[in-house]
C-alpha cells in the first residue's frame, strides 16, 4: 500500500531531526511520522501498522535511517505458534494471575510499578526519569483502540501491558512488570498472553515491533515462531 493510496489521502508524512540511537549505541535514528494524528483512525493505523509502523502517545512512526535498516518489524502468526517447553513452564508458572482490562487512566499504582521498572531495566537511559506527564503522553494518550490490561497475584500489581486493536491482529504498545519477580519471567508471560487473546478474538497476529539483530533488548523476539518480518515491503517467513 502507498502513502498516497486509501485511507492515506489526507495523511502527511514528515521526516524527524536526526536523533541518537536507543538501540545502537553510537549511531543517528531518524523517523518518519505519519500526521495529523486526529485523522489517523482505526482503518488508517491498521495499514500503518502491516507498513511497519508503531504508535508512541499519539506519534505514529517508523525507523527512517538512510544507512541503516537495521530495524525489522516483526509479528507473530497467532494461530500456528506452539510454545516450547519453556514457555509452557511460563504459563504454568503464571496461570494464577487475574488479567483485567481498564481504559487508559492514570493510576497512581500503575506509575509507581512503571517507574520501578524503569529503574531496574532500563536506569540512565532517559525514561528512568519520567514524570506523571511523560508517563501519561507515553502510554495513555492513544487516538485508536487501545486498553489498559492489569495483571494481579491476588491483590499485588505485577505486570501492566498497553496494546491496541487493528483489523488483522493486535499490536503490543508496551509491557512494564516487577522486575524483581525474575523467577517469573513476566516478560515472556505477557507475550504468550498476548499470543492467546489475539487466537482467542480470531486475530491472525501479534505485533511485537522491532527486531534488532545486534541489539540484545530484541533478542526475546526470535523466541515466537513462526516470525514474520517486513523485509522490502514485503511480509515473509523471518529466520531470525
Amino acid at each position: 500500500m502507498h502513502p498516497t493510496e486509501p485511507p492515506f489521502q489526507r495523511i502527511q508524512f514528515y521526516l524527524t531531526a536526526h536523533y541518537d540511537c536507543s538501540y545502537l549505541p553510537g549511531r543517528q535514528a531518524r523517523s518518519q511520522v505519519a500526521t495529523p494524528t486526529h485523522l489517523i483512525d482505526g482503518d488508517a493505523y491498521s495499514a500503518l501498522i502491516r507498513m511497519g509502523f508503531r504508535r508512541s502517545g499519539q506519534f505514529t512512526y517508523r525507523p527512517h535511517c538512510e544507512q541503516c535498516h537495521a530495524c525489522v518489524p516483526v509479528r507473530v502468526e497467532a494461530a500456528h505458534f506452539v510454545p516450547n517447553r519453556t514457555q509452557r513452564r511460563c504459563l504454568k508458572r503464571n496461570q494464577h494471575l487475574s488479567a483485567r482490562f481498564l481504559p487508559l487512566d492514570f493510576k497512581d499504582e500503575h506509575y509507581a510499578l512503571y517507574r520501578s521498572y524503569l529503574g531496574s531495566r532500563h536506569a540512565g537511559g532517559g525514561m528512568d526519569r519520567d514524570g506523571p506527564d511523560q508517563y501519561t503522553q507515553f502510554l495513555l494518550s492513544s487516538n485508536v483502540d487501545s486498553v489498559l490490561v492489569e495483571f494481579r497475584d491476588g491483590d499485588e500489581l505485577v505486570m501492566v501491558s498497553v496494546i491496541d486493536q487493528i483489523d488483522d491482529g493486535i499490536s503490543a504498545v508496551y509491557t512494564f512488570f516487577d522486575a524483581a519477580r525474575d523467577k517469573d519471567s513476566l516478560g515472556v508471560y505477557g507475550v504468550l498472553w498476548q499470543i492467546e487473546l489475539a487466537k482467542r478474538l480470531e486475530l491472525p497476529y501479534l505485533y511485537l515491533g522491532y527486531w534488532i539483530a545486534e541489539s540484545r533488548k530484541m533478542a526475546y523476539k526470535k523466541q515466537y515462531p513462526p516470525l514474520e518480518g517486513l523485509v522490502d515491503g514485503q511480509w515473509q517467513v523471518f529466520d531470525a
